[in-house]
């Protein structure tokens, strides 16, 4: 009998120099959470406004932001204890963002995060946000800039509002450079569509909904004055032109080494995958969960429930991605024919999709080396 597999929690960082406006993020994405559970881990200093409260310089507590949100303000060497603190399953968290402080290193806490031992938490992405106004001067003034931007998974480049267009396609593509493949997103004043770090929750015991105005609704009204782009659904609909959501089904097996041929040579731009695989013969009992996220990714196998449709279903997210390219080399993976179960290749095939499911034998090591080769690269 196969195990039950245990609940992940994503864990997002969020990290960009003082200034950058990650912090002003952050409070978008509290203020828009859309019933998802947030837990926010404040690394050395920082400061969380969000309904009149402000969390700074409290290290070593936890906070409560009256809206299913926790809030904790740690350093760095005590990041494994409160993050078994959020993922206690009465802590209810949908997802978990570690605002980095402004000086801190940001590859060292996804090290951190992807050699953890709680089995808990699953690697959700390395955030950089950067000022676009001040970004010149703050290359100049922090030379580690492009070394953040190269281990990005997505670069927001915020505070477009205050420069020009032709400075504003310049920035874009000195920051698309710097960070290789990552998706760069615009913004202003932190605005991004939350669904681009995590997946909205579904409660159906309907806890979370509500008679009447919730607090952030109002304050998603008040951020709607004056802005002629809202329109009663907040920002929605300029939040969601910033990037592309492609899908793709297949009722054909994929073939597992055209497959991992595509994820490794996945393009620019493309953020996020999550879905899942159907092998065919190289695993008949099993469906594959992906998670990919920038540079990171995982299978986790799950049993296919009887008389399931077995179908391979993704989701791809990015910003400037090309949705036919996507669709034409997804194709391309299809197994033309089905191998036998007990070929000696059919098993070889595989081996490539199971370096990347977690064993607990390893703790996490593929997973570690997966970003390891990504920042030597």
């Amino acid at each position: 009998m196969t195990p039950p597999r245990i609940p992940q929690i994503p864990v997002v960082v969020l990290a960009g120099f003082l200034g950058s406006g990650k912090t002003t993020l952050l409070n978008h994405l509290l203020r828009n959470r859309a019933g998802t559970r947030i837990g926010v881990i404040v690394n050395d200093f920082g400061a969380i406004e969000i309904d009149a409260m402000t969390v700074s310089g409290q290290v070593g507590s936890t906070v409560s932001l009256g809206n299913g949100c926790l809030c904790c303000a740690v350093d760095a060497s005590e990041l494994d204890t409160f993050l078994e603190t959020l993922t206690r399953p009465s802590a209810r968290l949908d997802v978990i963002v570690i605002e980095a402080s402004g000086l801190a290193e940001p590859q060292e806490l996804v090290r951190m995060l992807l050699a953890s031992d709680n089995p808990h938490i699953l690697y959700g992405g390395l955030v950089e946000v950067v000022d676009a106004a001040e970004f010149d001067a703050t290359r100049q003034r922090h030379p580690e800039l492009d070394r953040h931007l190269a281990v990005a998974d997505l670069v927001v480049l915020n505070k477009t509002d205050r420069v020009g267009e032709a400075e504003r396609e310049r920035l874009r593509a000195t920051v698309a450079e710097l960070s290789g493949p990552a998706a760069v997103i615009p913004a202003e004043h932190g605005r991004i569509d939350p669904e681009l770090l995590f997946d909205p929750a579904l409660r159906p015991d309907g806890e979370e909904m509500a008679g009447q105005l919730s607090f952030e609704d109002l304050l998603r009204q008040e951020e709607c004055d004056g802005h002629e782009q809202c329109d009663g659904h907040g920002h929605a609909d300029h939040l969601h032109a910033a990037y592309e959501s492609v899908d793709f089904t297949a009722d054909v097996p994929m073939d597992p080494r055209r497959f991992m041929a595509f994820l490794d040579s996945r393009p620019e731009g493309l953020y996020r995958i999550k879905g899942f695989v159907d092998f065919g013969a190289g695993d008949r009992d099993n469906t594959y969960a992906l998670h990919a996220v920038g540079r990171f990714l995982r299978f986790v196998p799950r049993p296919w429930a009887r008389g399931e449709q077995r179908l391979t279903q993704l989701v791809m997210i990015g910003a400037g991605i090309d949705a036919a390219a996507l669709h034409e080399g997804l194709a391309a993976c299809r197994a033309e024919q089905e191998p036998q179960p007990d070929a000696p290749d059919t098993e070889r095939a595989m081996w490539g999709v199971l370096r990347y499911v977690p064993e607990p034998a390893r703790d996490g090591d593929a997973e570690v080396d997966v970003r390891e080769a990504a920042a030597e690269a």
